[in-house]
């Protein structure tokens, strides 16, 4: 292993041309969700399409890692607890040199180590396979303990569909953080309100969420899920002072963001694009990045 130490691009507080380049970025990452989607027959689109921009800011700013060498032991650690958004993390796993553009051309086919959920004996980069919602929060905080007890000055961050805050499992982990002092655990909740059945709200009301995982001795941070500067500003204050007390970040966020009929409809969980709904897609993606 280098003496080097993994790297991200951050530096300071995010500037305008650096937010420019994200929203650029963020633009290219949807188009090839949608590629993907159109491309394979199927995926869950939605949820990938919510948790674009929170993925993004974390591996281009603040997520230490480096592909030319995965299994440095001082690498943080991303869980996508949500594992139905593999989907979604594949694209910044490619621009970030993990994986290759030509793997994501044989996503879901037979052989292809890239699928609905991703496994990380056979993804770069993929710290933990995930899908049976509710579990995420738990591997990671085993992540950060086991670095914490080793001596490693790392981070651990795992992203929580907000439809996994109905699992008795993720809230025994977020009640045991707090009391074994997981201070480098980070976690994110993509607050999209909806579950493939419908409304959170209409369902069983989450809120008020953020107040629960305050009265589980959290440290909360809020933010627009799709605002790089309320994104960042929330990374920020959740990483600059050292803390016994995870860190929570919940991110307001639009199901099937970009795509106008995708939007806010549970039937987008998961589905599949013909040519005429993948040109639609496209032509509001490229009409939302000329605003």
């Amino acid at each position: 292993m280098g003496s080097d130490s993994p790297t991200t691009t951050a530096s300071g507080p995010l500037t305008e041309p650096q937010a420019q380049a994200l929203r650029r970025l963020a633009h290219q990452i949807r188009r090839q969700i949608l590629q993907i989607v159109y491309e394979s027959g199927s995926g869950h689109v939605g949820a990938a399409l919510s948790q674009a921009d929170l993925l993004l800011a974390l591996y281009e700013r603040y997520l230490r890692v480096d592909a030319r060498d995965p299994e440095r032991l001082d690498r943080d650690r991303f869980v996508l607890s949500k594992g139905h958004g593999g989907l979604g993390l594949v694209p910044i796993l490619a621009h970030r040199g993990f994986i290759s553009q030509a793997e994501i051309k044989g996503f879901g086919e037979t052989g292809n180590a890239l699928g609905m959920h991703l496994d990380h004996r056979r993804v770069p980069g993929v710290e933990a396979s995930t899908g049976s919602l509710g579990h995420g929060l738990g591997v990671a905080l085993g992540m950060a303990l086991g670095a914490q007890q080793r001596g490693i000055d790392n981070r651990t961050y795992c992203l929580l569909s907000d439809g996994e805050c109905y699992e008795g499992s993720t809230w025994e982990a977020a009640l045991a953080a707090p009391a074994l002092k997981a201070g480098a655990l980070t976690a994110i909740v993509d607050r999209n309100h909806l579950t493939m059945d419908g409304f959170t709200e209409q369902e069983v009301p989450l809120e008020p969420l953020a107040d629960k995982w305050r009265a589980f001795g959290w440290r909360v941070f809020c933010c627009d899920g799709h605002d790089f500067g309320e994104i960042c500003g929330a990374f920020d204050a959740a990483l600059s002072a050292a803390s016994e007390r995870p860190a929570v970040i919940i991110a307001t966020t639009v199901k099937g963001k970009g795509v106008p009929f995708m939007e806010q409809q549970a039937k987008w969980h998961y589905g599949a694009l013909d040519s005429q709904m993948y040109g639609v897609a496209l032509d509001a993606l490229s009409d939302a990045a000329r605003d």
